[in-house]
């Protein structure tokens, strides 16, 4: 597991006044707590389906990187993985809430490129921290993920002959070639592939371009309430609805989607299959706020008999 990690900080309260300093809510704070989030969610999405999971990235030399380091050793990850860089703060998003409504939200984060040191670790970590049965590629635009760093990331992680999916980012997709599958939403879709996508013909456009671009052999793009949208590099496709369900948050469901698709991968499925389980697993992670990781036992618990589907 490569990425962007980020450590999720959420302050709770309540609100009964406004600032006489300013027309802003007083809130009065009852409670912290933080979570992984980003590319380190992903890696707890994997180890809460009872994988084994490595965490590979960039953090700061801060508190934050130390709770960062605490948590993912608290899920069974191990954080030896973590590049400390001087030049950066350990990403850290936090949002203050009250009465189950987000009052705001703070970024602290630095989102300029890993240097040749950085890469070399983290290549080096691949080629030697295995063996793997999966590999993921997380890139949220933090700097880990780069024109530079790629090829290198890339070309170790292929190296291990195993399935390697990218969760994509903004911008030149052919950057991610040589990876099995990427899931980008449809917005992430629509931006790489420079159209809108307003119907069928248009989400089969953006996915055949998006094979076109990357090499790869399956494009997985998800869509909210719309569900899924899986092209193989055969020319197969398909639709998967969205599993119903109470929407309480979004935030990470497409953390969950990567994390049980590259499982079930790694685990032999087809792409159909994990693409499957996926959808469900997304159905699950909506229900609660915050980043959420779904575990085994819950994914069985909303499967239908005989399977997903």
């Amino acid at each position: 597991m490569v990425g962007d990690a980020m450590l999720d900080h959420f302050v709770w309260g309540s609100v009964d006044r406004i600032s006489p300093e300013a027309p802003v809510p007083v809130v009065r704070v009852r409670e912290e707590t933080w979570k992984l989030g980003g590319a380190a969610n992903v890696a707890a999405g994997i180890r809460a389906l009872g994988a084994a999971a490595v965490f590979y990235g960039l953090c700061g030399r801060d508190e934050a990187a130390a709770t960062l380091r605490r948590l993912l050793a608290e899920r069974g990850i191990s954080p030896d993985g973590l590049v400390a860089d001087d030049a950066r703060p350990t990403t850290l998003k936090t949002r203050i809430i009250a009465h189950h409504q987000q009052v705001c939200r703070t970024d602290r984060e630095h989102d300029g490129e890993i240097d040749a040191a950085g890469i070399a670790a983290l290549v080096k970590g691949l080629r030697e921290g295995g063996p793997f049965d999966g590999i993921v590629l997380s890139d949220y635009g933090k700097g880990v993920l780069t024109n530079h760093s790629l090829p290198a990331l890339i070309a170790a992680a292929r190296e291990a002959n195993v399935p390697l999916v990218v969760d994509p980012k903004r911008g030149d997709y052919a950057k991610y070639r040589g990876a099995t599958s990427l899931t980008p939403n449809q917005r992430e879709a629509e931006l790489a592939c420079g159209h809108a996508i307003t119907g069928p013909e248009d989400l089969q456009r953006a996915g055949r371009r998006l094979l076109e671009m990357t090499e790869a052999d399956a494009v997985l793009i998800t869509r909210g309430e719309h569900g899924m949208a899986l092209y193989l590099k055969d020319g197969a496709e398909h639709h998967l609805p969205a599993v119903a369900t109470t929407v309480f948050d979004v935030t990470g469901a497409g953390d969950t989607v990567i994390a049980v698709y590259t499982t079930c991968l790694a685990a032999g499925a087809g792409h159909l299959e994990a693409a499957r389980l996926a959808n469900h697993a997304a159905g699950l992670a909506v229900r609660e706020l915050g980043t959420a990781a779904v575990t085994l036992d819950q994914l069985r618990g909303v499967l239908p008999k005989g399977g997903a589907r």
